[in-house]
């Protein structure tokens, strides 16, 4: 079997980035989506009795079931477009792209287990679990995945429009793009419910570019060869 060439070797890495981030985006979004809907806000979640409605703990026990491969994707997503980088990186800009990428992913696993937590309080099955447990369970949930994992991610968004704005490998409207995401992931997904799906719907605008942009690359080196 003939090894792979450098240019082979680029132009499948960033189409490896592309897939991992398209499917990174699909599951977050399905998960942020049905925790939403199995965890309600306002006013309804007043009370807990709505807990016990079968249609919402289903929701919340397939988004709790879709999180941990979210979280597999996106570390390969982050390790693609790394390994895509390579040498010529800025170690700073690199060091919070990678912090702010781990970091999310860890609280994304801590909301998703705060929330598996809440959906265990109906014990026996049927049970309603008490209010104030309820309210400590749900606003738990909701603080790691509003307050501190879309922050992180908001890190993860400035640092990757950084790079590949000073690479040129990202063009100036989806840099553009990205700032304006990491702005509302910082300042407003913590107070307006539904804000935190800018987050998958950047990264799968940025995964599609990527995927296209791989193609054309690889089509130029196919014509050239």
């Amino acid at each position: 079997m003939q090894g792979k060439g450098p240019g082979q070797e680029a132009m499948e890495t960033p189409r490896a980035a592309g897939l991992a981030g398209v499917l990174f985006a699909l599951l977050l979004a399905a998960a942020i989506v049905l925790i939403r809907l199995g965890l309600p806000e306002g006013a309804d979640a007043v009370s807990a009795q709505g807990f016990t409605d079968s249609a919402r703990r289903g929701a919340l026990q397939t988004a709790l079931a879709l999180v941990p491969f979210a979280g597999i994707f996106f570390l390969w997503f982050i390790g693609a477009v790394r390994a895509h980088v390579g040498a010529v990186e800025d170690r700073f800009l690199a060091t919070v792209f990678l912090g702010s990428g781990l970091v999310f992913t860890a609280t994304m696993f801590g909301a998703a287990a705060a929330a598996d937590a809440v959906l265990a309080l109906a014990h026996p099955p049927g049970a309603s679990p008490g209010l104030p447990t309820w309210d400590f369970g749900r606003h738990f949930a909701y603080t790691l995945m509003t307050g501190y994992a879309m922050r992180m991610a908001a890190v993860f968004v400035c640092s990757m429009s950084v790079i590949g704005h000073r690479l040129g490998v990202l063009p100036r409207w989806l840099s553009v793009l990205g700032f304006l995401t990491a702005l509302i992931l910082l300042f407003v997904s913590s107070n307006v419910p539904w804000a935190e799906l800018v987050f998958p719907a950047w990264s799968l605008v940025l995964s599609v570019y990527i995927i296209v942009a791989s193609g054309r690359t690889r089509s130029r080196l196919t014509a050239s060869a």
